[in-house]
């Protein structure tokens, strides 16, 4: 399965900020949006980076409440790694598991079109593992 399949299915509508954003005004969107992360993104739909809880959590480890108040642009992740809608979810996998990250975008010609997490991934590669188990129990019992 391909991450163009999963965005087919789960459609590509991505929650984004602009980098001047307060981290007191992401943390206030990801609770209404009841998500994990935020890309970050330019006007023109490029990605500056993505802001996640973890990196939330460092800055407040780091700088106390005064973070709430700094821009977004200065506690986000600006080393993101993306996919394209050709990556399969095994790509898609190994790359999260490396990276030791939950949320990959998803970009083509250098914009944003989607943004596949964790859950999303495991998700289709149960659905397809319970497919193969099944095909496999329908073959041994017409066998």
């Amino acid at each position: 399965m391909t991450v163009a399949r999963i965005l087919a299915e789960k459609g590509s509508s991505v929650v984004t900020v602009s980098p001047d954003k307060t981290l007191e005004e992401v943390i206030q969107i990801l609770a209404e949006k009841r998500i994990g992360a935020l890309v970050v993104a330019h006007p023109d739909g490029s990605v500056a980076g993505i802001i996640s809880e973890r990196d939330i959590m460092r800055a407040l480890a780091r700088h106390g409440g005064a973070t709430f108040d700094a821009p977004v642009s200065d506690h986000m992740t600006t080393q993101v790694t993306t996919c394209g809608r050709s990556s399969t979810i095994e790509e898609v996998m190994g790359l999260m598991t490396e990276g030791r990250f939950r949320h990959v975008p998803v970009c083509e010609e250098g914009r944003l079109i989607g943004l596949i997490s964790i859950g999303d991934v495991v998700a289709r590669r149960i659905a397809t593992v319970v497919a193969e188990h099944q095909a496999l129990r329908d073959y041994i019992t017409m066998a």
